[in-house]
């Protein structure tokens, strides 16, 4: 295939929420403007207001449309249907490049896409894990019926592209080397992501956002805002931003700790909104690979406090102390009073601006990623 002929890309995954969503958004606008045609299929069962206004944003760069209809967030007997529903629309759309997002993205890319090889159809097959799969672990059942899966599905794939290192390490630790070719494209951000956010005068002291979910450590959060607390000596004030299974326990958390007053929580709104309330964000997942809120956060010259999980410390440097043993609230505290008392604490534990930015632009991520399409076409 020539380099300047346009290409079909259609990207698949389950829920239109988080890292995964922006990820693809983001491929979808910058492939749009250098003439390819793209398109999204995921699952119609998740998402709110915000994610609705995200697709609005984004409509203009799918030629391909968009396609939206249940995907169920376990393995179930409903799988098949959204199989043989994914199929015939993604044979509609004749793609030359089938990009799986997630466990269950991959899965539905890499299938469906073998059965249009099968009838002698030309279409790369890629997957990119986001995490997903790779927080099963090895000794479950469970564990070991997704990772076995897994392998069986490699020999679908032309190729896998990992967010980062850390990734590509757990897959391997897990899985095994891959049978397919693999290598390793870092999640990047807009221009437009980048600059200074101030905070307004509704800002709070500590941020957390994303989903409400214990995977990314809401109740960390919680716990670690009543241990700064005590270490500052004074009230302070904290907002949880997101939307997700779990709100209303961590309501009930906030209550019964009696912190109503200091802690409050914020429907999912967009990014920069949520940036212009807060200038420190804790990011207290227990697992991750290579979280877009810390890139965001970054870019808007927000202080960062992470975890030590996934791919953060390839951000943040392996040595910073902004990060922190998952799960340790008394840690998080520690951090996050540092941060607000100690004036020198940000330029000491922040990474570099111009390296920031030289090593996670949107531009690049996309550029890598068509070469790979591309490398993977001309092997069919």
């Amino acid at each position: 295939m020539a380099d300047t002929q346009a290409l079909r890309i259609v990207h698949c995954f389950r829920s239109p929420i988080g890292g995964i969503f922006r990820h693809v958004r983001d491929l979808a606008e910058l492939h749009s403007a250098a003439g390819h045609q793209v398109g999204i299929l995921c699952d119609s069962s998740t998402g709110g207001a915000h994610e609705d206004r995200l697709f609005e944003q984004i409509m203009p760069f799918l030629s391909l449309g968009v396609t939206r209809f249940p995907i169920g967030r376990s393995v179930g007997p409903k799988d098949l249907a959204a199989l043989v529903e994914s199929y015939k629309l993604i044979k509609e759309l004749q793609p030359d490049v089938l990009h799986g997002h997630g466990a269950k993205g991959g899965v539905i890319a890499r299938l469906i896409g073998s059965l249009l090889r099968v009838r002698r159809y030309r279409v790369a097959r890629l997957y990119s894990p986001h995490g997903g799969s790779l927080h099963f672990k090895r000794g479950t059942l469970s564990g070991q019926a997704v990772f076995m899966a897994e392998r069986i599905l490699e020999r679908m794939t032309e190729s896998i592209s990992f967010v980062c290192d850390y990734e590509r390490q757990t897959y391997e630790a897990k899985i095994g080397k891959p049978h397919c070719q693999a290598t390793r494209v870092y999640n990047g951000i807009s221009e437009r992501d980048f600059g200074h956010i101030p905070v307004t005068a509704e800002g709070a002291d500590f941020a957390y956002i994303g989903m409400l979910r214990d995977l990314k450590g809401p109740d960390v959060f919680i716990n670690a805002f009543a241990e700064a607390e005590r270490l500052v000596g004074r009230p302070l004030s904290g907002l949880i931003i997101g939307d997700g299974p779990d709100l209303d326990r961590y309501r009930r958390m906030v209550e019964q700790k009696g912190l109503v007053r200091r802690i409050a929580f914020r429907p999912a709104m967009p990014i920069a909104e949520a940036f212009a309330l807060s200038d420190i964000v804790v990011v207290p997942s227990r697992a991750e690979a290579m979280p877009y809120i810390v890139l965001e956060a970054l870019a808007a010259e927000k202080i960062i406090i992470a975890s030590r999980v996934g791919g953060i410390p390839e951000i943040l440097g392996q040595d910073s102390e902004a990060l922190i043993e998952a799960g340790r609230a008394d840690l998080f505290g520690a951090a996050m009073a540092k941060a607000l008392t100690d004036a020198d604490w940000a330029r000491r534990t922040m990474p570099s601006p111009d390296d920031f930015r030289s090593r996670f632009s949107a531009v690049v991520m996309a550029r890598d990623i068509e070469d790979l399409y591309r490398v993977q076409l001309a092997r069919i």
